[in-house]
């Protein structure tokens, strides 16, 4: 389908209340022109954003900061680990924001609901490291971290967790929060082009400052889409915001993944936008959402517990 045939929505009052109240209390902190700061102020605003809806860790679950191959991460140990798997986090942020303290309440929600131990990866960031810094160092630390492991990552983190994956059979499995996977040419990138808490000129300028010398094409290590095959990819569960311009990308990689055989289950979530992570204790669909991802989680682990 061209892009011609698909109408851009400009108007999303139909977003449930609840969705539209975390549109403008992220908004408050983080403006929607905040791409055309600096990168010093960006980050200024994120931080500003992340500290607004941080929250306390679970009872009974510890975290500790700890250098996993050179690179800053965090252990979260929850009440009663699923012995032997570990869970790797990369969080979002477009490459550009975000870090252990961005992510810190969702990560301890997460490996508490699932029991997983989950280690949040602090990669480097662009403009200072471009790629593929921030993949190497994601690498480095699933290639450090033994025993079996389930990816996971939301936007950004979601492009990583499945660029790693794609180098690194033998995986216990991926999951993939609203991740941006390539394919501007898709229906969503039209159609929710101009949504709220990420639009596709906001996906340009983060493509833009992430590369040295233009989008590399052919290169796994930046859009997981570009891959010839997906034969050798763990269990994948996919999780996709309606109105979101990446959506698409998650519908066609889980299509290309049922093809290569690969066990996939996506979730396209109603009513939702980038970034709703963050709306899991104002938004009933956020938090059912986030209960799913956990599930994921916790299955993966399972599965190869029971090998």
């Amino acid at each position: 389908m061209s892009d011609e045939t698909i109408e851009t929505i400009t108007d999303y009052g139909w977003l449930p209340s609840e969705i539209r109240d975390f549109i403008a209390r992220t908004e408050a902190a983080y403006p929607p022109d905040a791409v055309n700061f600096s990168v010093a102020q960006q980050r200024e605003f994120y931080n500003k954003l992340c500290a607004d809806f941080d929250g306390p860790h679970p009872e009974g679950l510890t975290a500790e900061d700890e250098t996993i191959a050179g690179v800053p991460c965090r252990r979260y140990t929850p009440t009663a680990p699923k012995g032997g798997v570990t869970g790797i986090y990369f969080h979002g942020g477009g490459f550009v924001v975000g870090g252990l303290e961005s992510h810190d309440a969702i990560v301890a929600e997460l490996a508490e609901q699932a029991q997983l131990t989950m280690i949040a990866v602090d990669y480097r960031l662009v403009p200072e490291h471009r790629h593929p810094a921030a993949y190497d160092d994601c690498l480095a630390v699933v290639d450090a971290v033994p025993g079996p492991k389930v990816l996971a990552g939301d936007s950004a983190g979601g492009t990583l967790a499945a660029s790693v994956s794609a180098h690194r059979p033998g995986l216990a499995g991926q999951v993939l929060i609203y991740p941006g996977l390539g394919g501007h040419d898709m229906p969503s990138f039209t159609r929710h082009a101009k949504a709220p808490m990420l639009s596709a000129e906001e996906v340009l300028y983060y493509e833009t400052v992430r590369y040295s010398d233009g989008v590399p094409v052919g290169d796994v290590t930046a859009r997981p889409l570009d891959a010839e095959d997906y034969d050798a990819l763990p269990p994948t569960a996919i999780f996709t915001a309606e109105a979101d311009p990446l959506a698409s990308g998650g519908v066609e990689y889980a299509a290309r993944l049922a093809e290569a055989g690969i066990e996939v289950s996506l979730t396209e979530e109603p009513g939702l936008v980038h970034g709703y992570l963050r709306a899991r204790h104002m938004s009933p669909g956020a938090k059912d959402s986030f209960d799913r991802i956990a599930q994921a989680l916790a299955d993966f682990a399972a599965a190869a517990i029971d090998g």
